[in-house]
């Protein structure tokens, strides 16, 4: 899962929340490395004024490390996505998040604008570890106001099948 929610989407490709977390340490890390090269260059006269180092940098540096490093445990373990065509008139697309893990699959529903940024709207699980996505058996359909969703079985069940689509 995205951070609270979300996911994003470039092109074909689900970006993970923990992605954009290792994006966001890695800059956090270049802002402090800046900091710290303009603390250097200071003065002796003027460090007695300097500013204090940036507190919401180093914050954003924990935070990105806490959410990337939770998400990434989660998704290394077997998570798989798929953006979903087609997309609607409006460019609204799906994605989906798949895992299993010993007798229990579940996923989750996104609905992707066209500026690819996905909110999750739906959520399924299925028996006996059965991935919908990796098997190919799902049918995504658009109508004028929406579409749906529909996961099919290959004998084990899915819970719920039928997911609501709105852009």
């Amino acid at each position: 899962m995205g951070w609270t929610g979300f996911l994003f989407v470039v092109g074909q490709h689900a970006v993970p929340g923990w992605a954009i977390g290792g994006v966001l340490f890695v800059v956090s890390m270049v802002l402090l490395k800046v900091d710290a090269f303009r603390q250097r260059s200071i003065t002796f006269t003027d460090r007695t004024r300097r500013s204090p180092r940036p507190w919401f940098v180093t914050l954003l540096a924990v935070v990105s490390v806490a959410f990337s490093g939770l998400s990434a445990l989660d998704d290394l373990s077997g998570a798989k996505y798929y953006v979903l065509p087609p997309a609607n008139s409006d460019g609204c697309r799906v994605a989906v998040r798949e895992f299993s893990f010993l007798f229990a699959g579940r996923g989750t529903v996104y609905v992707v604008g066209a500026a690819g940024v996905g909110r999750e709207v739906s959520s399924w699980t299925a028996d006996d570890g059965y991935e919908p996505f990796s098997s190919g058996n799902y049918e995504l359909k658009w109508y004028d106001d929406g579409g749906s969703l529909i996961l099919h079985s290959n004998g084990d069940p899915v819970w719920p099948a039928l997911h609501e689509i709105n852009c």
